[in-house]
């Protein structure tokens, strides 16, 4: 325990020491990258720094597993420096006995970073967003699903038909479901709010179906709000047509990336997506992927255990450390690819998450015993 509690603590300082190496070069890149990206905002040095701030987190928790994989890298090199790990392998101790300490070490980091880091990276990663929002467009749409209903808001662009004129508002959408492919509305209410005055309309729908610039409602009734009565003057059509600037890309997209959403909520709002009709399968790979990233950094030490878990001199270090780095890569590109698979419906949310990290794990496992002479 004591010699397993010394690994563990070397892994660890290395571990943060890269983290903060590569945490302020992802500060000082991203820094100049806001300044660029929203020179016309006069945002400042300290508007970008805060910009900046927001935005490394999630970026910084991205490549999580590549710092594993170098500070597994560092361990094994310095420990081969020093001698110690010659030491360690003559007193008997097998390889796999000494990678347990850090693999563990990795695992527990892992679910410190998916218990506490994922929900700060989805606070910061929707706060940068709301920013960018309010200063690119001033907050046009947005969608949210609750409990029992889809909520959206629109822009209402300017009509040029017998309205003549109107000027643009707002437009709040409440529905009890949506299709799949966020085209089609039902059980539909469109609150229509003017600049100046507030609501001004009230149109329940049976259906919506988003076509090019408008919503086909069916089946409507409408109230003019501005009116003393608007229930007696209240007018029912088979057929109506709102303009709209969305689209059903923009609408799937407004939901937002599933980084966004701490790790703790995401099972209730897949449900809720289910609920209402939309297909919450991006979420679902996502969950699966964030559950298995303590093995996926297990994972890394593991590869870079078996290129540099010995002793090593001259040339052949460079190509080993260069070797395990490269897997190290090739794993996180699996990874990625994996998610798109398993985003597209190509494999199930399950296999896209815990294929990567097991299939690497069992392949150093198997390299480590190959190579094991102890």
């Amino acid at each position: 325990m004591i010699l397993s509690t010394y690994v563990a603590r070397r892994f660890l300082r290395m571990l943060v020491m890269i983290a903060l190496i590569f945490g302020a070069i992802l500060f000082l890149i991203d820094i100049v990258e806001q300044i660029r990206r929203f020179s016309d905002e006069n945002i400042g040095l300290s508007g970008a720094a805060g910009l900046s701030l927001l935005n490394i987190t999630a970026s910084f928790y991205s490549i999580l597993p590549l710092i594993t994989v170098l500070a597994g890298i560092a361990l094994f090199l310095s420990l081969s420096r020093s001698s110690e790990l010659v030491a360690i392998r003559a007193s008997g101790r097998s390889a796999i006995r000494v990678l347990c300490a850090p693999a563990v070490t990795a695992i527990l980091a892992g679910m410190l970073a998916v218990a506490v880091l994922n929900p700060v990276v989805a606070a910061t990663t929707k706060r940068y967003d709301d920013a960018v929002e309010r200063m690119r467009s001033g907050g046009g749409q947005t969608v949210s699903v609750g409990d029992n209903a889809v909520w959206l808001r629109q822009a209402l662009p300017v009509q040029n038909g017998e309205n003549g004129g109107e000027t643009e508002g707002q437009v709040v959408i409440r529905a009890s479901r949506a299709s799949p492919d966020a085209t089609t509305l039902y059980d539909a209410t469109f609150m229509v709010f003017s600049p100046e005055s507030g609501p001004t309309r009230r149109i329940d729908a049976a259906t919506a179906r988003l076509t090019r610039g408008a919503w086909e409602l069916t089946d409507t009734k409408e109230w003019p709000l501005t009116q003393p009565n608007p229930e007696a003057i209240a007018r029912k059509a088979p057929l109506l047509e709102l303009p709209t600037d969305l689209t059903a890309a923009r609408i799937r997209d407004s939901f937002g990336r599933p980084e966004a959403i701490p790790v703790w909520q995401l099972p209730a709002f897949i449900r809720g997506l289910e609920r209402a009709g939309f297909s919450a399968q991006r979420h679902k790979v996502w969950l699966q992927m964030e559950l298995a990233r303590p093995l996926l950094m297990a994972a890394m030490v593991a590869i870079a255990a078996v290129f540099t878990m010995r002793h090593m001199r001259g040339r052949k270090m460079g190509l080993l450390v260069l070797g395990a780095f490269g897997c190290g890569i090739g794993l996180f590109f699996l990874r990625n690819l994996a998610q798109v698979l398993g985003d597209n419906g190509g494999i199930p949310p399950a296999l896209a998450g815990w294929a990567p990290p097991i299939a690497a794990l069992l392949f150093a496992y198997g390299a480590l015993l190959r190579l094991e002479d102890g």
